[in-house]
């Protein structure tokens, strides 16, 4: 076993989740509304995309990973328009203590959602091709053994992460009034639609 694949997977997979982006947004949003744990779940999706391009990376698979980047278009595209449409429901959004339901979504959809929005994003394999020299990360072999020290290090990287983010949030839950609520619904759902229309135009400017 190789300690420092492990500890830079690790450390790469806090790099990746520590940003905040749309998806930590999202995160952070479920975290407010509905708890901590649909919060933390989410960011295991999150986590769970993450460990997949770290795999690809890793092994060089260059068939998955070349089309990937051949359909990148597509898949930009795709998580652009979903962006756009959860922000709006976010922002049309009732928080549960002032609304008559008071459902929330299940564990598996919150999970699921993230996995499938985070994927659809290559930006993640290309950081992960770009970045990973930079940090002087050297695959001595492609074996199963190295591969899974290394991915394990990027999940419970960012699954950390994601554990102290939304149990931070989860914690003071309480304390916020259903005004504070409408009012984060209405600015996380204005934020990530500015990013998914920011995703889409960046697809509009030839490269």
């Amino acid at each position: 076993m190789d300690p420092s694949l492990f500890i830079q997977g690790m450390i790469i997979g806090l790099t990746l989740a520590v940003p905040v982006g749309p998806i930590a947004l999202l995160c952070i949003q479920r975290a407010v509304t509905d708890g901590r744990l649909h919060g933390i779940v989410s960011g295991l999706g999150v986590a769970t995309s993450d460990s997949f391009y770290a795999a690809v990376t890793f092994f060089g698979l260059t068939v998955i990973s070349g089309l990937i980047i051949a359909h990148q278009f597509s898949l930009r595209l795709a998580a652009g328009v979903v962006l756009i449409l959860v922000g709006i429901r976010i922002f049309l959004s009732i928080p549960a203590t002032m609304s008559v339901k008071t459902e929330h979504e299940t564990y598996l959809k919150d999970y699921l959602s993230m996995v499938a929005i985070t994927i659809a994003n290559p930006l993640t394999l290309i950081f992960f091709v770009a970045i990973l020299p930079g940090f002087g990360v050297v695959f001595y072999e492609n074996s199963v053994l190295s591969a899974s020290e290394f991915v394990g290090g990027v999940f419970l990287g960012s699954t950390l992460w994601w554990i102290i983010l939304c149990g931070l949030i989860g914690s003071v839950r309480s304390l916020i009034s259903p005004d504070h609520l409408r009012l984060i619904n209405r600015m996380s759902g204005v934020m990530i639609i500015c990013f998914g229309a920011g995703l889409l135009l960046l697809l509009a400017i030839p490269t």
